[in-house]
C-alpha cells in the first residue's frame, strides 16, 4: 500500500452535484480504476487533487467549469509561496505532482465533453532538477549492513534473507513485500516479480547465496511464523502477517543505523548500491535497466553518473596532475 501523508485534504461542497468538482473527481479516479492504473497512482491523484479542490472551495469555485487559465495560474503562484508550520516551502517536486494531477483530470474532462476547453493544456510545470541517489553503498558497506543480522536468531535468519534479496536483484521495496513463496525458483536462480511498477511483470536473477538464504528462512522460520496454512507470502512479520511499507523500510533502516557507516537510507539504497556496483563491474546499462524494471533508459543512466570508478581510472592515467607527482610534505613545499 502507498504510504499515507500525515494530513488529507478533505473537499467540501455538494458531493451529489452532477457538474460539482467532488463529484467528477470521483468519476476521474473510477475511469482510471476501469484503465486498470495502479492503486498507488490513484491514490496519489485524489489526495493532490483534493488540495486543489479545497483551495477552490475557499474561493467559491465548485465547479470544473469555473476554473479558467488565470485562476490555475493563482493555484501555481499559490503551490510557489505556501509555507509550512515551519516556514519550509513546498518543492519544486511536490509543486510538479501538484500540477501534473491538474493536467490529467482536466485532459479526461476535456475528453469527455464534463469541459468545453482544456484551461490546463498550456499548464507550465516547474523545471526539476536532475537529482543523483544521496547515498550509495559501497561493496564493504553492504556487507556489514548485511552481516549485522543475527544468524542465530529466526527473526534474524529471515530479515538476513530479504537483505540479501534486496541487495542481490535490486527490487522495489512494494516487490519485495508481495512476494510469493512460489516466486523464488531456486533451479533456475530467478525470482518472478508481479505486479511490480506500472503494473508489469518481469522475471530478475538472484544469487546463490540469496536464494541460500531465503531456503533457510523459508525451511526453518517461515512456518514458525505462518498462521495461515493459505498465506502465500514470502516474507511474514513475528505476527505472522505481510510487511506494510513503512515496516519494512524502519526494519532496513534500523540495520543501516546499526552498520555504523555514516550513510542514511533504507530499501531503496540497495537497490542504488546494486545498479551501481553492476555498472562498475562492466554490466551494461540495458540489462540494469531490465533488472530494475525501468521503462526509460533515461530512468537508468543516472547510474552511469553515480559509478565513476572507470571515469577515475581514466582520470588517473591521462590527467597531467597524477598521482606519481611529488607531493607537498612541507609549508615552504605547499606555496
Amino acid at each position: 500500500m502507498p504510504r499515507k501523508p500525515k494530513s488529507k485534504p478533505s473537499p467540501q461542497g455538494d458531493p451529489s452535484d452532477p457538474q460539482g468538482m467532488t463529484f467528477m473527481l470521483e468519476a476521474f479516479l473510477e475511469a482510471l480504476q476501469m484503465r486498470n492504473y495502479a492503486e498507488g497512482t490513484i491514490y496519489k491523484h485524489r489526495i493532490q487533487l483534493g488540495h486543489f479542490i479545497g483551495w477552490s472551495f475557499e474561493r467559491s469555485l465548485q465547479r470544473p467549469t469555473e476554473i479558467t487559465r488565470p485562476i490555475l495560474q493563482r493555484y501555481q503562484r499559490h503551490l510557489y509561496e505556501k509555507t509550512d508550520e515551519k516556514g519550509k516551502r513546498l518543492s519544486f517536486r511536490g509543486q510538479h505532482a501538484r500540477l501534473l494531477s491538474i493536467r490529467a483530470w482536466f485532459r479526461w474532462l476535456t475528453r469527455n465533453n464534463f469541459t468545453a476547453s482544456n484551461p490546463a493544456s498550456e499548464l507550465e510545470l516547474p523545471k526539476l532538477g536532475h537529482r543523483l541517489p544521496k547515498h550509495v553503498l559501497s561493496q564493504s558497506e553492504a556487507e556489514a549492513i548485511i552481516n549485522g543480522t543475527d544468524a542465530t536468531d529466526p527473526l534474524g535468519v529471515r530479515d538476513r534473507a530479504m537483505l540479501e534479496i534486496f541487495y542481490s536483484t535490486g527490487m522495489r521495496r512494494l516487490e519485495l513485500i508481495g512476494l510469493h513463496v512460489y516466486d523464488v525458483d531456486a533451479d533456475r536462480g530467478v525470482v518472478m516479480i508481479r505486479q511490480g511498477k506500472g503494473k508489469k511483470d518481469r522475471v530478475v536473477p538472484v544469487g546463490e547465496r540469496a536464494l541460500g538464504w531465503t531456503d533457510k528462512y523459508v525451511q526453518e522460520v517461515r512456518p514458525m511464523l505462518c498462521i495461515d496454512p493459505n498465506q502465500q507470502t514470502l516474507f511474514l512479520t513475528k505476527a505472522g502477517e505481510p510487511y506494510s511499507a513503512s515496516a519494512m523500510s524502519l526494519l532496513v533502516r534500523q540495520y543501516v543505523d546499526k552498520a555504523e557507516i555514516g550513510k542514511t537510507g533504507s530499501c531503496h539504497l540497495f537497490r542504488h548500491t546494486m545498479a551501481t556496483l553492476m555498472l562498475e563491474g562492466g554490466a551494461d546499462t540495458r540489462y540494469i535497466q531490465a533488472m530494475l524494471g525501468h521503462a526509460k533508459l533515461d530512468t537508468t543512466q543516472i547510474y552511469t553518473q553515480v559509478s565513476i570508478r572507470k571515469l577515475k581510472e581514466i582520470h588517473e592515467a591521462t590527467h597531467p596532475a597524477k598521482n606519481e607527482r611529488k607531493k607537498p610534505n612541507s609549508k615552504d613545499d605547499a606555496e
